[in-house]
């Protein structure tokens, strides 16, 4: 499957996706058009490399030697400036300068952390995303939103910056631990949620297939959840208003993950998120209670969590939510559902009744 996000009056910032098995065989003759001249600097989650750098090398991606590439062990706990400089002085060792181009190949925060390098290198060089995660390949990936933490919250230094080519090779998934397949579905029951009720009722009646890594389940679910987000990115590209929607589960989770210290993957955060949210839309009356008890049910099939750690108390939460970068103006967007594909955006919800669904959610 082939997608094109084209943003209005920008260009060639728009990007070009391609989902299939052999994406990875594609990639090299396609970027080379898309390069234009620039030389390419690789930059690998070194542990991604350790899987498969062999098998990029028997397919002559541009990799037979170590010039021009950049192995780096990219983490939340190192998503920050620092790493940024790290890797930047890495790039003017290697040669880079303006008529460079930067290939991210990883998951959703080596390309969270290349994009935002990329946007600011040289004031702004191309970049390419290779996602091998299930989190980077359904999320991360597309859109062009980069970005590195602060410890007051995540991603609140970052840019936009749109990859000229997004490469998904479902392949990479299958020597992706169980708990990173387990993270990325957290953002494909998101993706579901939000704006695809034919996407959820596939996810519910295939876990089974998708937990067994059966090639056709994997493509259905990528292809539906980047076909969404592009159509969204399309309309909204820095959100100002109908990209918002991708947030939901992410305000409360953003800010369960910092209370944690970022000790929470970010998709268990994200479960959390999305009980809450979906938990306050209910007792507001704007949600089905049953459709809330599917959410839980397939939350607790792929082992994400429903409720709170008892560690975490919602008072802190709550309080992290201050310094979360989805306020606008000071007053909070939550984005709540009202039937499954169907959400609202509510600004500044009541926090008492947010703290009573915390409590609720409680250990």
């Amino acid at each position: 499957m082939r997608l094109s996000i084209q943003l209005p009056g920008t260009g060639e910032r728009g990007s070009d996706i391609l989902i299939e098995e052999g994406a990875m065989e594609r990639a090299l003759g396609e970027m080379e058009v898309l390069l234009g001249g620039r030389r390419p600097f690789w930059i690998w989650d070194e542990r991604v490399a350790a899987l498969w750098l062999d098998r990029a090398r028997e397919l002559e991606w541009p990799v037979r030697s170590d010039e021009g590439m950049i192995r780096f062990r990219f983490s939340e706990a190192n998503k920050r400036l620092a790493a940024i400089e790290l890797l930047a002085r890495e790039l003017m060792r290697a040669g880079a300068d303006r008529g460079g181009a930067l290939v991210a190949v990883g998951g959703g925060v080596t390309g969270d952390m290349v994009g935002f390098l990329a946007a600011v290198f040289m004031r702004g060089i191309p970049h390419f995303q290779i996602p091998t995660t299930l989190l980077a390949q359904v999320d991360s990936s597309i859109g062009g939103k980069t970005g590195v933490d602060l410890p007051e919250g995540k991603n609140l230094i970052g840019a936009f910056h749109q990859p000229r080519g997004v490469w998904i090779d479902p392949r990479f998934l299958s020597s992706l631990p169980p708990e990173e397949m387990r993270q990325g579905m957290a953002e494909v029951i998101k993706t579901a949620m939000i704006g695809d009720e034919v996407l959820w009722r596939y996810v519910e009646s295939h876990s089974e297939s998708l937990r067994k890594r059966e090639p056709e389940a994997l493509a259905r679910i990528i292809s539906g959840c980047c076909l969404f987000k592009a159509h969204v990115v399309e309309a909204d590209e820095k959100e100002s208003g109908r990209r918002r929607v991708l947030n939901f589960g992410h305000t409360v989770g953003h800010a369960i993950e910092k209370v944690s210290g970022y000790e929470i993957p970010h998709g268990d955060a994200v479960a959390m998120g999305m009980m809450a949210a979906t938990t306050l839309a209910v007792s507001w009356g704007r949600f089905p209670p049953a459709d809330l008890a599917r959410l839980e049910k397939l939350c607790q099939f792929w082992e994400l969590p429903t409720r709170l750690p008892r560690a975490l108390s919602p008072e802190r939460v709550l309080d992290a939510l201050g310094a979360d970068k989805k306020r606008v103006s000071g007053a909070l967007h939550f984005v709540l559902p009202v039937r499954i594909g169907e959400t609202v955006e509510v600004i500044d919800p009541d926090l008492k009744d947010l703290r009573k669904v915390l409590e609720s959610l409680a250990g």
